[in-house]
């Protein structure tokens, strides 16, 4: 048996991944236990978990895997420094004494996280391998174009290559400070939204504008190649000597200044939002179509930060040239921990391939799991008041009928998802034919901005008669953004907010309570989904809740949007759930086969966890 832990830290999203012989067996974000959103110091919570699903110790490791290699990146941070003196000397002088103290070492960091118990070989792959390595080897594919995207690794910012069998050879790239990842960015910033943490905010605001300003972006803002290579003019930004995305002659060009935080939106902020989401589906269009030429392969598979942007996914899919998509679930920093380990596996250990039909990533339910035990031993603590249904028949027809009733219900079952998209196991779900359900989610539950996009979970066998995709094409990791169909959007289904021509003359957040369709709390401005399709093989208790709900509705789809509230990670155990619970305007907790009432708790539960909670933060 050969073991072998992957790890990501010290940057963004810190993560631990553990595969044996070849298989995953456990992977999971620190945040999810520390409750610190992002949280980037050792995953020493992460690994533990790790470790107890395989039943192994730290000593029985027989590899241990680090995501980059710290000592390429400070070769980068220094040269830019550099390049850009006397500008940028603060932003030097911040960065380094972390560097100084603790990333120039990381071999000797990584030993003491692991309570220097482990003694063996430390491995460090490239960043963008480490994000190749996890899109590839967890696909269904024997071979496969391979194109990787995010802000900046150690130099690298885009790379592409090829994956046959066990193997994986990177071609090309674009490196450093020319990065399609901090272009958005960059836009992210301008915006009023953080960086790391609200691109994904910039995606669901660009419906909301009109992309005006392409041209102007193209002209000035890079140089695009016929290839979707690119060269930014750096005049424009300022994130290679100072501490903001973007420069003066950025504001000068839109004729602004960047939106601060919690001011209301503006209309250049949408239409800016719009312009850079379509240059980035151009880029990524253009990158991908010189891929496949060169590659002649018929398959891709993505990772990175940018491949994330399920908008530019799904157009890819509908667009593009290549017949399959495959997007590694945990695009981000905290999939390089698996990539890492399964680097090692096959092209270090060089072991052969074993293709899994649908993909090796097991629905990406890899975190840890609630037993019934756990469940109602933390559940009594908090002194809950629960009914407990014996079989999950009575579990699920119970929770369909509170759905129905438009009840808002968390939904904690099972093992916890890897990566950022809750997938049926830590969701918190409602009624998509609800008009009213997308406003009362965001602003009483989620506590966020009221035009965010609520994501679907449709079966997967019915997904091609509600949403515009092939009935060969699936989403089961919620990274494909496709049309609602439009049969049911009739002026009739627009009767509560206003008529035909006031619709029509509604601009910007004016839009965000207009009725769409039959299924308005997820059709989003532009009438388009986020779809996850749900097979019972992946998720056999969440397709079954599903097929109950369509049983007693006709519908087969629900909303599904993740179990936390704005500034918090997704809730991992049975107390965190009915902490954020008691918390919000949330209506029933399912943890496992407990059902909760919010009616029916104690009123004083609510006060107290407020009280300890205080105020969500607002990033």
């Amino acid at each position: 048996m050969t073991s072998i832990l992957g790890l990501s830290a010290y940057y963004h999203d810190s993560a631990a991944a553990l595969i044996v012989d070849g298989q995953i067996v456990a992977a999971a974000q620190e945040e999810r236990f520390t409750r610190k959103k992002h949280d980037a110091e050792f995953p020493a919570n992460a690994v533990d978990y790790c470790l107890a699903e395989a039943g192994l110790t730290i000593s029985e490791l027989d590899f241990v895997g680090f995501y980059e290699k710290p000592l390429l990146k400070f070769e980068r941070l220094l040269e830019t420094y550099l390049s850009y003196t006397p500008n940028g000397f603060h932003s030097f002088l911040k960065a380094m004494p972390q560097w100084l103290g603790q990333k120039l070492h990381l071999r000797r960091e990584i030993r003491l996280g692991l309570r220097s118990e482990y003694t063996k070989r430390i491995v460090f792959c490239q960043h963008h391998e480490s994000h190749a390595a996890s899109a590839f080897y967890s696909s269904p594919f024997e071979s496969a174009a391979i194109l990787t995207l995010d802000g900046v690794g150690e130099w690298t910012t885009t790379s592409y290559g090829h994956g046959v069998a066990n193997g994986l050879e990177m071609l090309a790239e674009i490196r450093f400070p020319h990065s399609l990842g901090l272009l958005y960015s960059a836009f992210t910033y301008f915006s009023g939204f953080r960086v790391n943490s609200g691109e994904y905010k910039l995606m669901g605001l660009a419906p909301y504008g009109e992309p005006k300003y392409v041209d102007l972006i193209l002209n000035h803002l890079l140089d695009l190649k016929k290839d979707g290579s690119f060269c930014l003019e750096m005049k424009y930004f300022n994130y290679c000597q100072g501490l903001t995305m973007t420069s003066k002659h950025f504001h000068q060009l839109f004729g602004a200044e960047p939106r601060h935080p919690e001011t209301p939106m503006r209309q250049l902020d949408m239409d800016m939002a719009a312009s850079i989401q379509s240059v980035t589906e151009l880029i990524v269009l253009r990158m991908a179509s010189h891929i496949q030429q060169l590659t002649g392969e018929k398959n891709l598979c993505l990772a990175g930060g940018v491949a994330l942007n399920c908008v530019a996914n799904g157009r890819l899919l509908r667009e593009g040239t290549f017949e399959n998509i495959w997007i590694q679930p945990a695009a981000g920093d905290a999939g390089g921990a698996l990539g890492v380990a399964q680097l090692i596996w096959f092209q270090l250990l060089k072991n052969n391939r074993q293709i899994t039909a649908g993909d090796g990533q097991r629905g990406s339910l890899l975190g840890p799991e609630i037993k019934t035990s756990e469940a109602r031993s933390s559940l009594s603590k908090a002194n809950a008041v629960c009914e407990e249904y014996e079989t999950e028949e009575l579990l699920v027809d119970r929770v369909a009928d509170l759905l129905a009733n438009e009840k808002v219900v968390g939904w904690v079952q099972g093992r916890m998802e890897f990566g950022p998209r809750a997938l049926g196991s830590r969701s918190i779900l409602g009624d998509p034919r609800s008009a009213a359900m997308q406003s009362v989610m965001n602003l009483k539950i989620k506590f966020r901005e009221s035009f965010r996009p609520f994501a679907p979970s449709v079966l997967r066998e019915r997904a091609a008669e509600y949403f515009d995709m092939e009935p060969s094409v699936e989403s089961p990791y919620m990274l494909l953004v496709c049309d609602v169909r439009k049969e049911g959007a009739t002026e009739e289904t627009h009767a509560t907010t206003g008529t035909s021509s006031e619709l029509a003359n509604r601009q910007g957040l004016d839009r965000v309570n207009d009725v769409r369709g039959s299924l308005p709390a997820i059709t989003h401005v532009d009438y388009s989904a986020r779809v996850q399709t749900v097979d019972e093989e992946r998720f056999p208790k969440y397709y079954r809740l599903l097929k109950a709900f369509e049983a007693k509705t006709g519908c087969p789809v629900l909303i599904n949007t993740s179990f936390n509230v704005r500034g918090e990670p997704i809730v991992c155990t049975a107390e965190d759930a009915y902490r954020c619970f008691m918390a919000t305007n949330m209506d029933v907790l399912v943890v496992d086969r407990f059902v909760m009432l919010k009616d029916q708790q104690p009123v004083q539960q609510a006060v107290d966890i407020a009280q300890h909670l205080g105020k969500f933060s607002l990033d």
